[in-house]
């Protein structure tokens, strides 16, 4: 379990170094102020959840259900508040009218985040990490 959470969060890391350096080079000229702030709000929670899910992994002493839970609900947080917002910071750019649809999938990956926390906590006031 511990390996899977460490590789995921090195794949994300490495994500929030790439998608930072190309919001602040490749971007800066192409992204009107708001945009960049919300790709650099992206940037940052996927940053954040990359140091959660290392916390998880270094915490851990047993294979538990809770840690699963957390693992799930951090990574998929990664995927729904950051990734709905690099892509709709980027629709203009892009050209997809459509990812306006996308809006609605930012709090979802909010509330997965809030829950990855929570679990964190049970976790930790049941003796498991």
């Amino acid at each position: 379990m511990n390996k899977s959470i460490i590789i995921t969060a090195a794949i994300f890391g490495m994500l929030a170094v790439i998608t930072g350096a190309f919001g602040a080079h490749a971007l800066k000229e192409r992204l009107e102020p708001q945009q960049l702030q919300v790709w650099g709000t992206a940037v940052q929670y996927n940053f954040y959840h990359v140091f959660a899910l290392l916390a998880l992994a270094a915490l851990n002493k047993s294979d538990s259900n809770l840690t699963y839970a957390g693992y799930l609900l951090f990574t998929f947080g990664i995927v729904f508040f950051s990734g709905s917002l690099y892509l709709l910071s980027c629709r203009n750019i892009l050209q997809w009218s459509w990812l306006r649809i996308l809006g609605p999938v930012t709090p979802i990956g909010g509330l997965l985040f809030i829950a990855g926390w929570f679990t964190l906590l049970l976790s930790a006031l049941k003796g498991k990490v």
